[in-house]
């Protein structure tokens, strides 16, 4: 009762309704020197990108064109527009790291990276790499066999455990992947299939990362991707912002007072948002206005926020079952590193029901031919959410008007064509 009258919104955050909440701590660019990272770590975290493009290449044909950067589309999604809103302003867009190669998912940003970063450690201190080589030779056998000695853990709902799985099976590092019981059984056959060991576990994700964390740091030669406290994910992750900044140059778009970019980013324990809200932070200032969305039934790190208790507090310790098909988004304990950094940089979150998600596969395939997974379509609802943000921050009405509107989509690419049926039919059943 005693946090119930602290917080108001608490009320209907444990009733399960949604809910939209601004962010009474978010502070201005001038702040920013407060957190443990820099503009200068997100610089050279698109170095070490750069480095390993040439193997990526050569370990994945489909990133030729793209000369081995990951990066997704930016597409204008006017026709939703239209669904979402008779009302709309500004223009909308749909960052499409749904078809981020190798993974399909956001998570390949933050894993991936990982990995990689983890590869290029254990060979300098081996003296395999001495610096300038062209990393297409971590390609060789010679590379593939040194990797064989060493082992790499992750705890997961899904998406980072294939991006690990993926990435660090071709450089030829043992992978375990510890499963939550919401992860999707398509997720742990592929995984199998790309040569990871997949334990599955009937809990939820703290159970999986738990295990995961336990069992691998008993092996001195073991590396734990831990998604609940890792800055090497954060760093990964925030170097979509570099890459956003340029696709919205090469379109002509504008970011500044006059106009106002606003993104809408599906949230599970807070790495993959709170990373990217840092990165755009860091170019784009106080003209950037992100928000994070969560499933009711997950709000882990709303009530991190909310309650000021950050990860020393779960949705359960209020009785939230932590129940979701939002796959990715079942998480009942926030990041440990990312929300103390997202605390200071995220203007809101507002909370969606399942239902709605589903909805949204339906209407996003019908309007713009794009299907995703319900989980990553959780942004598209943004600009009718967060209307009184507008209000409360005096923003100026023609500039909001003027607003550019980004929905990150998380994840969907690699979905079996039978689910993603199953999604679309279940959200038109809804509608």
């Amino acid at each position: 009762m005693e946090w119930k009258n602290k917080y108001p919104i608490l009320k209907d955050i444990i009733d399960l309704k949604p809910v939209v909440w601004m962010n009474p701590n978010l502070q201005n660019k001038g702040s920013s020197s407060i957190f443990s990272l820099t503009r200068d770590d997100m610089d050279k975290a698109e170095l070490l990108w750069k480095r390993f493009a040439p193997f990526i290449v050569k370990e994945f044909p489909e990133t030729k064109q793209s000369k081995g950067i990951l990066e997704s589309p930016l597409q204008r999604i006017s026709h939703m527009e239209r669904e979402i809103s008779n009302s709309f302003k500004g223009e909308f867009y749909l960052k499409c790291d749904n078809d981020l190669p190798i993974a399909g998912s956001i998570k390949a940003r933050g894993g991936i990276y990982e990995v990689l970063q983890h590869a290029e450690s254990l060979a300098f201190e081996a003296g395999l790499l001495t610096g300038g080589e062209n990393y297409e030779i971590l390609s060789s056998k010679k590379f593939k066999e040194f990797f064989s000695q060493y082992s790499i853990g992750v705890g997961s709902t899904g998406n980072l455990g294939l991006s690990i799985g993926i990435i660090s099976a071709k450089l030829g590092f043992n992978v375990f992947v510890y499963m939550s019981a919401d992860a999707k059984q398509w997720k742990k056959n592929l995984l199998r299939q790309k040569g990871a060991t997949v334990h599955e576990f009937t809990g939820d994700f703290s159970e999986a990362i738990s295990a995961g964390r336990q069992k691998t740091i008993t092996d001195p030669k073991a590396y734990f991707v831990d998604d609940e406290d890792s800055k090497h994910l954060f760093l990964g992750y925030s170097v979509a912002a570099l890459r956003l900044e340029k696709q919205l140059e090469e379109r002509n778009i504008k970011v500044n007072e006059k106009h106002p970019l606003f993104v809408y980013l599906p949230c599970g324990v807070g790495g993959a948002p709170g990373g990217i809200t840092f990165g755009l932070k860091q170019v784009f200032g106080d003209h950037v206005h992100c928000f994070f969305v969560e499933p009711t039934h997950s709000p882990s790190v709303l009530i991190g926020l909310l309650t000021r208790k950050m990860s020393n507090v779960s949705v359960q310790d209020f009785g939230i079952d932590n129940r979701t098909e939002a796959d990715g988004l079942a998480v009942g304990r926030p990041s440990s590193f990312a929300t103390v950094i997202s605390d200071r940089l995220v203007s809101g979150i507002y909370t969606i029901e399942d239902n709605e998600l589903y909805k949204l596969v339906a209407l996003l395939a019908d309007s713009e031919g794009i299907f995703l997974e319900p989980s990553a379509t959780a942004g598209l609802v943004g600009p009718q959410r967060i209307h009184d943000y507008a209000n409360e921050k005096k923003l100026d009405v023609q500039n909001v008007q003027n607003a550019i509107h980004i929905s990150w989509a998380t994840g969907g690419a690699l979905v079996p064509e039978e689910d993603m049926k199953d999604f679309y039919e279940k959200g038109k059943s809804l509608l």
